[in-house]
């Protein structure tokens, strides 16, 4: 030690340095296998590598340390209503583009390519949040874009392209592009249907639109889909940064959302005066026309919270193997062990409900599967969102003192974790969104059925809580009021059946001890004493 020194740097964890994201996490190995993506095992392997490196994790420091910049004039005070960002932010949706997690399942349509891409958008979810919104909302608009007249179908093979292309151009210029999408008002926030902003007919299915949006989502993106007042009623538009004639498309942004989190990306208000758009779908018809964007990135909230809950999980076990407290390492103190073990077992059932989710949207002429997207995908989204911010916090106590501070990815992640819970319709919304699967359908209630009964028979607390389940969806007295109950419980209902009928014995006796049959606290690291603390945490932590 040098004279000028006070102390030596000791019982400091090293940093993490350079993982695979892929390999050392079982669980995601396993359900992307089981649910119909065993043949991209390798291209998997490879997005796990590429992203667990170091210089990834800088990149999404960096893109957060320097947040976009909005910039209505050029030096000669034209009007561009432009946003710069730092370069890391393009550097990471350049890997996005390599990785095709915008538009693969549709460029390449195959058995388990949602599946794919779901697995390689948890680890993109490990790295960098914000660079999530404008990757989902493309992949939630090509249904919409695919459905729609010649003019926007043109676009697909430019948006299929595995090439990040920032520049501000005309579409027919550019190599690779993104949707966006607009569709709350100051006045209605969740309710749409409050919207003023009006589209007048010019003929061909073009419109000029006049009004705002509270939230438009990366506005940098070269298109979005609009709700406007159509005469026919609201309805859903395709609107481009350029006109066809090339001139830039009056949408003039007032202002960058100084967010929470998710502070990476772009979000704005903007204002259109007359800007071109053209329709898709029918005039009234735009709730449900962008409503099928919507279910998709739904999805993509609960992988995205499975993602970031991963690596707050991963941090967490590497600091605990190796700091020292009180005479021996963190991961080998029973206490610790119940919280990390717990915390484990949160992530696999988050991961295994939503790959499974995922295999549903493979199978886009299924019945059953529609049934099941249509009431697994709200339920699912309300419960997994919800529990992300408590575990980051969790998660971030591990590390104490050194979670807390900004040198750190944690706190980035704390402060993500809400967005996926309020983004695409808060708690709420996705409760409501429950009861009207289950009403519009007889059907739906038999398919949440099937998909439980195999896991009846092996647990009693889970055929305790399915029965009870059942019964509690079948009164119909005060159903609203419940619906956030009956929702966690679905939730946990099919995370549970999953888990009993894919996990290891000691994981699911372990959730449906904790989760179903009450033998847990009120937070994490309150497992009863017996379960084997052991092997949760080795399933979720691998040697690379």
């Amino acid at each position: 030690m040098q004279s000028w020194q006070t102390h030596e740097v000791q019982n400091q964890t090293p940093p993490l340095g350079d993982i695979n994201l892929f390999t050392i996490d079982k669980v995601l190995q396993e359900g992307a296998s089981r649910e119909g993506a065993a043949w991209a095992a390798d291209w998997l392997y490879q997005a796990g590598a590429d992203l667990g490196r170091a210089d990834q994790f800088e990149l999404g420091r960096l893109a957060n340390q320097f947040t976009p910049q909005f910039k209505p004039f050029d030096a000669r005070g034209n009007r561009i209503d432009t946003v710069e960002f730092h370069p890391a932010w393009h550097e990471i949706l350049r890997g996005v583009a390599k990785r095709g997690l915008h538009t693969s399942p549709w460029a390449d349509p195959r058995r388990g390519a949602h599946v794919a891409r779901a697995a390689g958008y948890i680890m993109q979810a490990q790295i960098e949040a914000g660079s999530l919104c404008p990757t989902t909302m493309t992949y939630g608009a090509i249904p919409a874009l695919a459905k729609g007249p010649q003019s926007v179908r043109t676009w697909l093979p430019t948006l299929f392209s595995r090439e990040h292309d920032p520049r501000d151009l005309p579409f027919a210029q550019k190599r690779g592009g993104m949707i966006g999408m607009g569709m709350t008002e100051k006045q209605g926030g969740s309710d749409v249907r409050a919207n003023t902003t009006f589209a007048t007919a010019i003929g061909d299915g073009e419109y000029l639109i006049t009004g705002h949006k509270w939230f438009f989502s990366a506005p940098m993106c070269d298109a979005h889909l609009v709700l406007a007042q159509a005469p026919g009623g609201l309805s859903c538009f395709f609107v481009p940064r350029w006109r066809p004639d090339g001139s830039k498309n009056p949408i003039h942004v007032q202002r960058l959302k100084d967010k929470v989190g998710n502070r990476s990306n772009s979000s704005s208000e903007v204002e259109f005066h007359d800007a071109w758009g053209v329709l898709l779908g029918e005039e009234g018809r735009g709730v449900p026309t962008i409503l099928e964007m919507g279910t998709y990135t739904r999805l993509d909230c609960v992988i995205g919270t499975a993602g970031g809950m991963r690596q707050a999980l991963v941090q967490g076990l590497h600091h605990a193997h190796h700091r020292s407290t009180f005479g021996a390492r963190l991961i080998d103190q029973p206490l610790m062990k119940n919280v990390l073990a717990d915390l484990a077992l949160e992530v696999e059932a988050a991961v295994t409900i939503g790959l499974r989710m995922a295999r549903a949207f493979d199978a886009q002429d299924d019945e059953a599967e529609t049934l099941y997207r249509r009431l697994v995908t709200p339920a699912v989204k309300y419960w997994v969102c919800k529990r992300g911010p408590e575990f980051a916090a969790e998660a971030m106590e591990v590390l104490g003192g050194n979670g807390y501070v900004e040198d750190g990815i944690l706190g980035r992640i704390y402060r993500e974790m809400p967005v996926n819970s309020i983004w695409e319709g808060s708690g709420n919304i996705m409760c409501l969104d429950v009861l009207r699967a289950i009403g519009k359908s007889p059907r739906t209630l038999e398919v949440l059925q099937a998909e439980l009964a195999p896991a009846l028979g092996r647990h009693r607390a889970f055929d305790t809580f399915v029965a009870r389940l059942q019964r509690d969806f079948m009164h119909a007295d005060g159903l609203e009021t419940r619906a956030r109950r009956l929702t966690q419980d679905l939730a946990l209902a099919l995370q549970a059946g999953l888990l009993l009928q894919h996990a290891p014995d000691y994981v699911s006796d372990a959730f449906c001890r904790s989760r179903l049959a009450g033998d847990w606290g009120q937070h994490f690291g309150t497992l009863p004493a017996d379960v084997d603390f052991d092997g949760l945490l080795r399933r979720s932590w691998l040697e690379a």
